[in-house]
């Protein structure tokens, strides 16, 4: 495998978080919970948007290319999208506290799992990758809603 290819997948994985045998959209979106107040919240709403915006096209583009590496369709080990799931329901919150950041956790996994209209179907409203970054930010409106 190329290094541009393991660097690929690392990104999409979010290091380990991806591999973890039981739940890995669970634990991406810990570990991005994890990783929020000191990569995301002490950011401005307008870095926090245009971070949300890089994170969208750059994980669009890297799932694009593991969904190729790892020969299936939205493979569980890419969690990237997790993340810009779960910051989306945090961007709106000047200096969330802990138990808005689990409540954020909490519901977005709720609507990441249950995958109430329109999330599923979002799934193949855009192609490859990039369908696989939507669904996750339906499912963190659906959360922020909450």
């Amino acid at each position: 495998m190329r290094v541009r290819d393991a660097c690929i997948l690392a990104f999409c994985r979010l290091g380990v978080a991806g591999l973890a045998p039981k739940a890995p959209g669970t634990w991406g979106t810990a570990l991005a919970c994890l990783l929020a107040p000191f990569l995301f919240l002490p950011l401005d709403m307008g870095g926090r948007a245009l971070v949300l915006l890089l994170l969208f096209v750059l994980g669009a583009l890297a799932a694009t290319r593991a969904e190729k590496l790892l020969g299936r369709k939205d493979p569980g080990e890419v969690v990237i999208d997790e993340l810009v799931g779960v910051w989306l329901v945090l961007l709106p919150f000047a200096e969330p506290g802990f138990w808005l950041v689990v409540a954020a956790f909490v519901f977005f996994r709720i609507f990441d799992i249950a995958k109430p209209w329109p999330v599923r179907a979002s799934e193949n409203w855009l192609p490859d990758g990039f369908g696989v970054m939507l669904d996750d930010v339906l499912a963190g409106l659906w959360a922020l809603l909450c």
